[in-house]
């Protein structure tokens, strides 16, 4: 059994940093991720934003992701690489070669949050193709270069729900409208103003999705609004928002330290990467 001092699991922002700091402080950590690359959320997130709070520098989301692989080219980052569970001190990881057995001193679970799909939801209607989150959605026009549809609906008015505009934007696509169930939008106005006079996207507050129609690809959407039903033609239905933390390796309650957003509120990438650092800063002085 291959044993290290710190094995972190997740290479995002967080995982990344802490690993980083660990090394600049002495301490050996290994990363396991289970992408085929690299840097998280942020390598699909085309728009600015990016890189002030942990760089000083105002970049696109791949240019950030790029810069935290940069920053790890001298450490131990293991791409492809699964954990299936946890227990106590031993992790299951599976990679390309199977199933193996890793141990570590101390544990960092970084693995960040995930938006709430339709199912959840209890969305009704059919099953139609054009459907999808906007991390999906991301990965989709960043880094697959695919075009799901022309013209969807939004649900949900959080940043991330402005953030798939943008996205959307990028890849030509004009989404119908916004819908938020709620009397006001979740996210700080003027976001909705900006939303409809510069990207020319309507938010309708106080609108709830009640169902999803097509076959095989969306056709339209049934809402109520202000208390009457409507039918809205789309080709798409972007849902965003919601997020649950991406947490399932809790579930025997296993002794690790947890960084970034698979805890507390949503936070910024800038912030899982201090935060991240922060807790290597910890575990180096034996405290976390």
């Amino acid at each position: 059994m291959e044993r290290r001092d710190v094995i972190i699991i997740g290479g995002g922002p967080a995982g990344l940093s802490a690993a980083r700091r660990l090394a600049e402080l002495g301490v050996a950590a290994t990363v396991l991720e289970r992408d085929q690359q690299a840097g998280g959320v942020p390598r699909h997130c085309g728009h600015l934003g990016f890189g002030w709070q942990s760089h000083r520098r105002l970049w696109t989301g791949p240019r950030f992701a790029e810069q935290l692989r940069a920053d790890s080219t001298a450490l131990d980052v293991r791409t492809g690489h699964t954990v299936l569970g946890i227990d106590g001190n031993v992790l299951r990881v599976q990679n390309q070669h199977g199933i193996n057995e890793m141990a570590a001193n101390r544990i960092i679970l970084a693995t960040g949050t995930r938006e709430t799909p339709r199912a959840p939801r209890f969305v009704g209607g059919s099953r139609p193709r054009g459907v999808t989150t906007t991390g999906a959605l991301q990965a989709n026009v960043y880094l697959q270069n695919f075009k799901p549809f022309a013209c969807p609906v939004i649900i949900g008015s959080e940043w991330v729900s402005f953030s798939a505009i943008l996205t959307c934007r990028h890849a030509g696509i004009r989404p119908v409208a916004m819908i938020e169930a709620k009397d006001r939008i979740s996210a700080p106005r003027p976001g909705d103003l900006i939303s409809k006079l510069i990207y020319g996207v309507p938010v309708w507050t106080r609108t709830k999705l009640i169902a999803i129609a097509g076959r095989p690809q969306v056709e339209a959407v049934e809402i109520e609004r202000h208390g009457k039903r409507e039918r809205i033609a789309c080709d798409g239905v972007i849902f965003t928002g919601e997020w649950v933390p991406e947490a399932a390796l809790l579930v025997n309650r296993p002794k690790v330290t947890l960084a970034g957003n698979v805890h507390g509120d949503l936070k910024t990438s800038g912030a899982c990467w201090r935060e991240g650092r922060a807790i290597a800063e910890q575990i180096a002085r034996g405290s976390a």
